[in-house]
């Protein structure tokens, strides 16, 4: 745990994959303390919360407010189990609860969903089946789901540490996104739409956005114009360059797109290209691959919509493939 200005601590949750952390936040107040993003609901973390709410001597009934930036299940997954602990009111956007729900709900089919994308594009049996089998161990890492929830919308404010924050709509990496922005102070809990030394996951996944990518880098051009002096995000350290780091994000996705566009000179799938950005070993892990598939598709739509590649339909093999409209 580390104490920042005003009382602020990042507890840093660990999660069992390459991130290794997730931040969450305790912002106390005079009634106690909102917390920001609880983390993954695995064993080590929840005896990780017992042995630092203990040490830093922070009672469960202290936390009165419980905020979730977004819904994935890092951010979202301790929720439910904080608040059975608490009592304490859980907040997020209403597109992010409905996003929430068509993930985890009892009705849920997003898993077959999912594996019927990337099997039409090129995504081969043996990786598609190792990817619903990981996608199975978050349903119980999410559990229990919170109950109450308040809802939460972009352009209003809240209060989180007796100051008034600005919510800001943040889609891209996660539609109904909040972002939470103190003008005086120049502060900004960014959840994970800017990150510090790792570039955030734009994902094309069933019932998302059409061009999640277009919204992410709009989003970065708005929140370039915001004058911030300590940015707070979801995963590494608090950084003062947020501006920078915005332009270096920018980059990386123009070099990304441009790269694309150069290897379509010849007919390929998603799964092919998927391989060409992340590496042969990016498939021998079935957490890692699917986030690796679904970004290679936000960027592969993205060129087709702005006409800079075509999608040559279905083969008699199904499988969509993409090709360089400088090679039609």
């Amino acid at each position: 745990m580390t104490e920042w200005p005003e009382g602020w601590l990042q507890v840093k949750v660990p999660l069992p994959f390459s991130l290794r952390w997730v931040n969450s936040y305790l912002i106390p107040d005079r009634r106690g303390y909102t917390l920001i993003d609880p983390g993954l609901h695995t064993p080590e973390a929840a005896a990780f919360w017992g042995t630092t709410m203990a040490e830093h001597q922070v009672a469960w009934q202290a936390i009165h407010t419980i905020v979730l930036t977004h819904q994935h299940p890092d951010h979202y997954g301790l929720a439910g189990w904080f608040q059975a602990r608490t009592g304490a009111e859980v907040r997020m956007s209403s597109a992010a609860l409905a996003y929430a729900s068509e993930l985890w709900g009892a009705e849920s089919d997003f898993d077959a969903r999912l594996a019927e994308l990337y099997a039409r594009h090129g995504m081969p049996e043996r990786e598609l089946d190792g990817i619903l089998t990981n996608l199975g161990l978050f349903v119980g890492r999410v559990s229990p789901q919170p109950t109450q929830i308040s809802l939460l919308e972009a352009g209003e404010s809240i209060l989180l540490g007796d100051r008034a924050w600005e919510m800001i709509d943040a889609p891209g990496h996660a539609y109904g996104q909040l972002l939470f922005y103190q003008r005086e102070r120049r502060l900004i809990l960014c959840g994970d739409q800017v990150l510090p030394g790792i570039t955030p996951n734009i994902s094309l996944v069933p019932g998302g956005e059409v061009d999640p990518l277009a919204s992410f880098l709009n989003s970065l051009d708005e929140l370039s114009r915001l004058p911030v002096e300590r940015a707070f995000p979801g995963h590494r350290d608090p950084f003062a360059d947020f501006g920078g780091r915005i332009a270096e994000i920018r980059a990386h996705h123009e070099y990304r797109l441009a790269e694309i566009a150069e290897w379509l000179t010849e007919p390929l799938h998603g799964y092919e290209i998927c391989l060409r950005m992340f590496g042969e070993r990016v498939g021998r892990d079935s957490h890692n691959l699917r986030f690796a598939m679904a970004e290679t598709l936000a960027h592969l739509q993205h060129l087709a919509h702005s006409g800079a590649i075509v999608e040559l339909g279905a083969s008699p093999d199904g499988v969509m493939r993409y090709l360089s409209t400088d090679k039609e």
